[in-house]
């Protein structure tokens, strides 16, 4: 909710027929997908797992640094490769095509202490629906952070950047908590709501399985390096968590990016839903190794825009996305990842503050169109 609207010089007409264009993109890709694609995913899934394999063998011996050193980075590769590039992918059914039950998101579990069932709903359902609307996206400050100037500031939002580094570091448990909405849940006559009570057994039992095979079972199996293979996996996972909460908060929270109101929604056609998704993402820049350990989502904005084609695709996509964003005079928010993670902080650390500046009205965007 900028002073000023990025998307103002557009007319409803054009809004729809930017819809229709990447409609388009869309359609091309789907009916070109074949073989190559799917090869593509299972031999991400088969290296992924001959990985983690070699790493736990490795760690077997950690109590010698050398092989704690080598474990520690390839488990924590690994992870990063299972909930980025294939858990989340594959739970956004962006390989559902090719009907093979194995790689599926009806079937798919991750290595994530949320169960696939609940994220899918908070994420592909909410987040990716209501993107970056101030109450209705719980991935927009994941109910802890002031997100805009125009919320109301508290005194509690001082400590919104300790508040980020916290969830940064225990990001899988945090995306667990609010898919289950703790927040407003935690109310008594809430907590004994039976849906509630199911969901929140769910994840403890998936807690459950985690801690057992991550500090129990593989630090045992390591006999006389119990303790280190316990830090290594620790260390693993939080690696992990840290890598996976500043790739979204880059794709949605750094300087430049948009965050909307629930009015604004209202009546929303499909070339705003598609509009919306172009202003309220953000993309990282880099290699082609960068792209790969990001699952692809340094490519924000191109997996806002489609969220459930093949993530291999998503670079050639990009290029017609970024000419799209050229001709329609709207800035392609994107940078190097040094660049969006210092942006993101920044905001943070801005948010977190009483406002400075007065409070700028701007128009209804509804009533901008209907003048249009």
């Amino acid at each position: 909710m900028t002073a000023i609207d990025p998307t103002a010089h557009l007319t409803a007409e054009q809004i729809e027929e930017l819809g229709r264009e990447l409609d388009a993109i869309r359609d091309e890709v789907i009916a070109s997908r074949g073989e190559k694609d799917a090869a593509y995913i299972r031999k991400v899934i088969s290296a992924q797992r001959k990985l983690e394999l070699v790493s736990r063998g490795v760690l077997l011996f950690s109590i010698f640094p050398p092989a704690w050193l080598l474990g520690t980075a390839g488990l924590s590769v690994a992870k990063i490769m299972d909930n980025m590039e294939i858990g989340h992918n594959v739970l956004h059914g962006q390989w559902d095509w090719m009907r093979d039950p194995t790689i599926h998101s009806t079937t798919w579990e991750w290595d994530h202490v949320s169960p696939s069932e609940q994220w899918k709903h908070s994420h592909n359902e909410l987040h990716h629906t209501y993107t970056n609307v101030i109450g209705k996206d719980n991935d927009l400050g994941y109910g802890i952070m002031r997100v805009d100037e125009d919320q109301k500031w508290h005194p509690f939002h001082l400590g919104q950047p300790l508040w980020n580094f916290i969830n940064a570091c225990f990001f899988e448990y945090g995306i667990a908590a609010y898919d289950l909405e703790l927040g407003k849940n935690l109310h008594k006559r809430r907590r004994k709501n039976p849906e509630f009570r199911a969901r929140a057994k769910a994840v403890g039992r998936k807690i459950r399985k985690q801690v057992l095979k991550d500090y129990v079972i593989h630090p045992l199996l390591s006999g006389p390096s119990f303790l280190t293979t316990l830090a290594a996996t620790f260390t693993a996972n939080l690696v992990r968590n840290i890598w996976s909460h500043s790739v979204i908060m880059c794709g949605h929270f750094p300087e430049g990016v948009q965050v909307f109101e629930r009015r604004s929604i209202k009546g929303e056609t499909r070339g705003q839903w598609y509009l919306r998704q172009m202003m309220g993402s953000a993309n990282i820049s880099g290699s082609r190794a960068m792209h790969f350990m990001t699952g692809n989502l340094s490519h924000q904005i191109e997996h806002h825009l489609f969220p459930d084609l093949p993530s291999n695709r998503y670079a050639e996509v990009a290029v017609k996305v970024r000419a799209l964003f050229e001709k329609y005079e709207l800035e392609y928010v994107t940078g190097p990842l040094p660049k969006q993670v210092f942006s993101a902080w920044r905001k943070v650390f801005r948010l977190s503050l009483p406002n400075t500046k007065p409070k700028v009205e701007t128009p209804d965007r509804e009533q901008e169109l209907v003048a249009a």
